[in-house]
């Protein structure tokens, strides 16, 4: 630990060494006596070495930052697993509630997961705007995130600039004091005075140095060598008067021993981080504050010392080593998904449905991924990059997909716009029997055409829609002299519904029940009345559903009842087979609701841990999905009632 001389020793500037002719000129002899009394050195062991050789480095480091322990306490955030949004609102906070020097490290983490995110996202903007021919000179995006997170970047690095500019200053000013206190040592020894006025001295010097400040990373080391190596020179100086000296050792070693007991209580720290850095001060303090132990005792000491600092060392070693292995676990899980998302981008999907849903299993995985925790910093890199990589194949094969859906959509836009003319034309036609079966060739073309672009649906549909009414509202119209039975069953059936609104239930349910079913087979064999009183139905359904309610039955046997009244009531109209499919579209697209409701809702449930079912909360989600779960089967054997018609009317064709 000691130098022989002190002429390796560099100035503040870390420029020419700075050389000393009088202690060039000390006796080799003594050098070498005074580095063998270093009994510190002599005891440590090659493993013991690499620790206290990081203890130091630990310490010289922390010697340019009075702020190194808040450093330290400042949690560190899971970033990875932020939105830009957040890693936003983190920086600035950080900014806020800190000094500029503590957050280095939190500073470099935000800004590299913040450029990681956006990159991507401006890769996937960057993709979509060329496939939908865009010019790739000519791309630009922006988030406001990118612009404030900027701002706040140059903030932090102004501010650390002025902070470093101006401690090293203060560190060279440092250094100065400090060698002008190894000079005055030096000068101590051999000294023509009164051995106490020379101690006084020699005390005050000491105390000059403990409050010194610190210095140069760079110099950290040889100054405290150098200062060390006289200080045992005056001891040996101090030969001359064993009382002082020996006083001086025995406080020396009362405080070393202090410091010891400290350090092995350290050993039952749970915190290991917390032991190490308290493990720093005290190593500072031994070689800084305290000087000296008798020699006989110095190697002693210094092992029982060095011993309590290896416990520590060694719990700090495992702890890293555990994290590593927590590290390769996530590695491990981001592989998994990085692969599953790689399997999703290569199967072959040829329907809008098709990749919506897996939209969403990609943007389940994309979650999963960022929620998986940190991986090895040597393959974080490489992980992220396969983790775009899949990414971005799933976009690529996506917007081929819609790319094509695109121009599929338009030709079917053009071929309906064809059918619109069509029925435009005929619409007015008089002649009854040769453009009726011209009317409905158009209508069942329309329903195999397939989808148009959205935002001209509506209106291309209504525009056939209409011209198609026109025509048969006037078929109809002509056809009503012809339509005396229709015309018969409605007043029939406004008789049936006179009376169907004085009837009460009896309170016997079965009863009950079969009075209602006789009621809608007596309405369907009625018959059908004119196309333009069809609200009829309505009023009898209201009075049905009505009854229903008040019924005390199985929900799900009522609906099922209800709603095969409804599919006959659609299937007896003239544009039935449109009727059928949009109530077809409309229960897949309700299933699919309360699916998502319930897949939610038991997602929800993953975050109640640990509590009993009688909590209110839970019993509340409980309930919800298990009224969702009877909804969902309400619906999906109503699926099956219109899919077992259309089957029925294929058969028929």
């Amino acid at each position: 630990m000691l130098e022989e001389k002190d002429d390796n020793l560099q100035n503040a500037d870390g420029q020419e060494p700075i050389r000393n002719e009088e202690t060039v000129n000390e006796s080799t002899t003594e050098a070498t006596e005074a580095n063998s009394t270093d009994q510190e050195e002599v005891v440590n062991t090659p493993e013991s070495e690499d620790v206290h050789r990081e203890i130091d480095d630990s310490n010289a480091e922390d010697a340019e930052d009075d702020d190194n322990l808040q450093r330290h306490s400042i949690p560190m955030a899971d970033y990875h697993a932020m939105s830009m949004t957040n890693l936003v609102d983190e920086f600035e906070q950080l900014l806020k509630d800190h000094k500029v020097q503590a957050i280095k490290e939190h500073v470099d983490h935000i800004k590299s997961e913040f450029d990681l995110k956006y990159g991507q996202l401006l890769e996937e903007k960057k993709e979509d705007f060329i496939d939908k021919g865009g010019n790739e000179i000519d791309f630009s995006y922006h988030v406001p995130e990118k612009s404030k997170l900027n701002s706040l970047y140059n903030e932090y690095k102004e501010r650390r600039n002025s902070y470093y500019k101006n401690i090293e200053l203060t560190l060279k000013g440092n250094l100065e004091k400090r060698l002008v206190i190894i000079e005055e040592l030096k000068s101590l020894i051999n000294v023509e005075e009164n051995i106490n006025i020379t101690y006084k001295h020699f005390k005050d010097l000491q105390e000059q140095w403990r409050n010194a400040g610190p210095v140069p990373r760079a110099n950290y080391t040889d100054v405290w060598r150098n200062y060390q190596f006289h200080t045992e020179m005056f001891y040996d100086f101090l030969d001359l008067n064993r009382d002082l000296r020996d006083l001086d050792f025995k406080h020396n070693l009362e405080e070393k021993v202090k410091l010891i007991e400290k350090a092995e209580e350290l050993s039952e720290e749970k915190d290991i981080n917390k032991a190490f850095r308290e493990l720093q001060l005290l190593h500072k303090v031994w070689k800084e504050d305290i000087g000296p132990v008798e020699r006989e005792q110095r190697e002693a000491i210094w092992e029982r010392f060095s011993n309590a600092t290896k416990i520590i060392h060694d719990r700090r070693q495992e702890y890293y080593q555990n994290i590593e292995k927590a590290y390769e676990q996530n590695l491990v899980r981001k592989q998994e998904i990085i692969k599953a998302i790689e399997e999703i981008a290569a199967s072959k999907v040829t329907s809008h449905n098709q990749w919506q849903k897996l939209i969403k299993e990609i943007e389940k995985l994309r979650e999963d991924f960022f929620s998986a925790g940190k991986v090895p910093a040597k393959v974080n890199e490489e992980t992220w990059s396969d983790f775009k990589e899949s990414v971005r194949t799933f976009n690529r094969n996506k917007n081929a997909f819609y790319k094509n859906l695109k121009k599929e959509q338009q030709d079917n836009l053009n071929k309906k716009l064809e059918l619109v003319a069509i029925a435009d034309a005929n619409k007015g036609n008089e002649d009854f029997e040769v453009t009726t079966p011209l009317m409905k060739k158009i209508q069942e073309d329309w329903k195999h055409i397939g989808h148009v672009p959205r935002k001209h649906s509506d209106k291309v549909w209504k525009d056939f829609k209409a011209a198609c009414n026109h025509y048969f509202n006037r078929l109809h119209s002509e056809r009503n002299a012809a339509q005396k039975v229709e015309f018969e069953a409605l007043d029939q059936k406004k008789e049936f519904l006179d009376n169907l609104k004085d009837y009460q239930l009896s309170g016997d349910s079965k009863k009950d029940l079969t009075d209602i079913k006789k009621f809608i087979a007596d309405w369907k064999v009625i018959g059908r009345v004119p196309f333009n009183k069809r609200n009829i139905e309505s009023k009898f359904n209201k009075i049905i559903d009505a009854l229903f309610k008040k019924l005390d039955m199985d929900k799900q046997q009522a609906e099922l009842i209800k709603y095969g009244n409804k599919l006959d009531h659609l299937a007896s109209d003239e544009n039935s087979g449109r009727q059928l499919q949009n109530e077809h579209t409309f229960i897949r697209r309700k299933i699919d609701e309360v699916k998502a409701e319930i897949r939610q809702l038991e997602n929800n449930m993953q975050f109640f841990t640990n509590v009993d079912e009688s909590n209110p909360l839970v019993r509340d989600v409980i309930k919800n999905i298990n009224n969702h779960k009877e909804s969902l089967a309400i619906w999906q054997e109503k699926l099956k009632k219109i899919n077992s018609m259309a089957e029925d009317e294929n058969e028929q064709e």
